[in-house]
């Protein structure tokens, strides 16, 4: 039987940055189990966006946290990311999500995240695709951006590597053992694996991984698609623009732009292909907000998942019934920008020392309260 000091689960942006802190730390024979590619689940099927800009004091924390590890990640781990620090863009029509965010923005100031509102004018010099008709104001941070979510994953898994963690893909994890609460093993399609810890980074997979350990974790899959224009002649400079009540976004990619939107009528589950059911409400949102989009034409396109929670907040923690059982996951949209400080954060989770942010009420615990006070939720959801 093959052994592992700790066993991770998954190798997107989340279970590589936590293989390299892990590793970095001088943690010892950590293995990476990937049933695919690196990075082929979520993360590739990213929209890239990095901001600091939430509603929710840990998810400031983490973004900010994150935001600044993006910044030098050229030289820690060393890789080169195309970090375009273009700004993030959210574009106000409805009172009540005015009176939001400006809440939001001042506890983003005093946690040190340099936003601020904005009137409808400055919006549109920001991005000047975009119809200001009905805006009523807009929110704006300078430090947020986008960069590749292919490379970052590179950057983790080359420099775990070389730090000592093994890293296999093509690896199939089928079932756990416990016994007294505690871990055993870990079985998978290429034979079992001996280890008493496993870190579950399994992304939309990982309600099944933790049901493998009797372990409850409410992420459930859901859909996401997102296209990519052919070039726009004279592309203006622009700040990644989320128009917040419809969701619709884009950013520059390239010589075209990247774009998306949230579908309200898609149905949950592990759907990933294509389809154009959602193309009318993509439209009538470019309509509305950025019409002279209409007319470009789409060069690309993908599908891909997100793992969303209960409250659209993470699960980050150890389990209490079985022990040394660590999870990150169910980030609903938000894993790929907060990769950076979750690896941080589950490496001392590990060697039971105090996170860099306490994330003590991100434990998948809270949904089993009959309270919804538990619960976290998070309104700047794109």
């Amino acid at each position: 039987m093959d052994s592992a000091g700790v066993v991770i689960i998954g190798g997107g942006v989340v279970g590589t940055s936590i293989a390299f802190h892990l590793a970095e730390a001088g943690v010892r024979d950590v293995l990476l189990l990937e049933r695919g590619e690196l990075g082929s689940g979520s993360t590739c099927k990213a929209a890239g966006g990095v901001r600091a800009q939430f509603s929710d004091e840990i998810n400031i924390e983490l973004g900010a946290r994150s935001l600044a590890a993006f910044a030098r990640f050229a030289r820690r781990p060393g890789q080169e990311i195309d970090l375009h620090r273009s700004g993030y863009l959210f574009l106000l029509s409805r009172t009540e999500d005015v009176a939001a965010f400006e809440r939001n923005v001042a506890l983003q100031n005093a946690l040190g995240v340099p936003s601020r509102m904005i009137d409808v004018a400055e919006a549109r010099r920001l991005s000047p695709l975009i119809e200001q008709d009905d805006l009523l104001a807009a929110a704006f941070s300078p430090e947020d951006g986008h960069c590749t979510p292919e490379s970052v994953v590179l950057g983790y898994a080359t420099a775990a590597r070389r730090l000592g963690a093994r890293l296999r893909t093509h690896v199939a994890v089928t079932g756990i053992d416990t016994a007294g609460g505690e871990v055993r093993a870990v079985h998978t399609d290429q034979g079992p694996i001996a280890t008493d810890t496993v870190i579950c980074a399994a992304g939309a997979w990982s309600r099944q991984v933790g049901e493998m350990a009797g372990v409850d974790l409410p992420v459930t899959p859901l859909r996401r698609q997102i296209l990519v224009t052919e070039p726009i002649p004279g592309l203006p400079e622009l700040a990644f623009t989320i128009d917040f009540a419809s969701t619709f976004y884009f950013h520059r990619e390239g010589p075209g732009l990247l774009m998306g939107m949230s579908d309200p009528d898609q149905e949950p589950g592990f759907h990933l292909h294509r389809d154009d059911a959602w193309l009318p409400g993509l439209s009538e949102a470019i309509g509305r907000r950025a019409p002279r989009l209409l007319d470009v034409g789409v060069a690309s396109g993908w599908a891909g998942l997100y793992e969303v929670t209960p409250d659209h907040n993470a699960l980050i923690g150890e389990d209490a019934s079985v022990g040394r059982f660590l999870y990150a996951t169910g980030f609903s949209g938000h894993g790929f920008l907060q990769g950076p400080a979750v690896g941080e954060v589950v490496r001392d989770l590990y060697l039971q020392r105090t996170p860099v942010i306490d994330v003590t009420s991100l434990s998948a615990q809270r949904f089993g309260s009959e309270s919804d006070t538990a619960h976290r939720p998070e309104l700047n959801c794109v």
